[in-house]
């Protein structure tokens, strides 16, 4: 976990993906009045310099945000999430990529409170000093997996929970599975967001069977393919299970992967999918 940084890939499609759903998840917790807690376990910086030369060695943004944030086209669904990008780039030209810290806090209100998780001391102090003075935003240098057992359940009772593995270790889906199994015991209530790269066939399979197993109810499992399977083992795409989604939330995530799906497509057609994959 320590080696991985996500400067190399910001603003891929991946992070489109992943952040556009995630506005559309805190907009509905902000649609009710009473405060909610935000939870990011993997919470890297806040925010991603594309000219930097780690994001130029592979530019995986040219094949992400480079391809959708000026669009004539966007659906509303997708309006808010733009408007979180180019608020770091108000001159126009993109250099900036918002990391999902940044995206949480431009939600954020008032009384509503976020707890930011990174592991890698380089990358906490930077986005410790991003939110300096923020008395609403507490920021820890400790294990993703550690901060659910300490954080939840929140006093808030309402919140939303993002896990964002790096996936750079073996059995890492298992650790999930593990984690969402306790977390869910203490707080079952709560919506949890889970982003995963798709992988070979097997594994996949045998994740989500465990997610199946594990007894938690009313889990949507989302998923975006943007390329065909290639043996120099970049990901086809990547899925995100959201369980206790808001209501109507699989209608709007329909819209948002329908919309992005064809723009972001590398090789081959690709293809999205929104499934229930243990109803309520």
């Amino acid at each position: 976990m320590l080696s991985y940084r996500h400067l190399f890939h910001a603003g891929n499609f991946a992070d489109v993906f992943k952040h556009a759903l995630l506005t559309r998840l805190l907009i509905a917790l902000a649609s009710k009045d009473k405060p909610y807690l935000y939870l990011d376990t993997h919470a890297g910086i806040a925010r991603y310099d594309l000219s930097h030369g780690w994001a130029q060695k592979a530019r995986e943004y040219e094949t992400g945000i480079a391809r959708v944030w000026k669009q004539r086209d966007v659906p509303s669904l997708l309006v808010p999430y733009f408007d979180a990008v180019r608020a770091l780039n108000p001159e126009g030209a993109l250099r900036y990529y918002p990391g999902s810290p940044l995206i949480a806090k431009r939600f954020m209100r008032e009384h509503d409170r976020m707890v930011l998780v990174e592991l890698n001391k380089t990358d906490h102090a930077e986005l410790q000093s991003a939110f300096t003075g923020e008395r609403r935003v507490a920021v820890q240098l400790m294990d993703a997996y550690q901060s659910l057992r300490a954080y939840l359940p929140p006093a808030e009772r309402r919140g939303l929970v993002l896990i964002d593995s790096s996936f750079d270790r073996a059995h890492e889906f298992d650790r999930i599975v593990k984690a969402l199994k306790e977390a869910h015991a203490r707080w079952a209530t709560g919506i949890y967001a889970i982003w995963y790269p798709l992988m070979e066939p097997r594994a996949m399979q045998d994740f989500l069977a465990s997610v199946q197993r594990s007894g938690i109810r009313k889990i949507l499992c989302l998923r975006l393919v943007v390329r065909e399977s290639d043996p120099a083992e970049f990901i086809p795409g990547c899925g995100m299970l959201v369980i206790n989604p808001p209501w109507h939330f699989d209608g709007e995530a329909r819209g948002v992967l329908e919309w992005l799906q064809p723009k972001l497509a590398i090789t081959g057609r690709g293809s999205s999918s929104v499934e229930w994959l243990v109803p309520e």
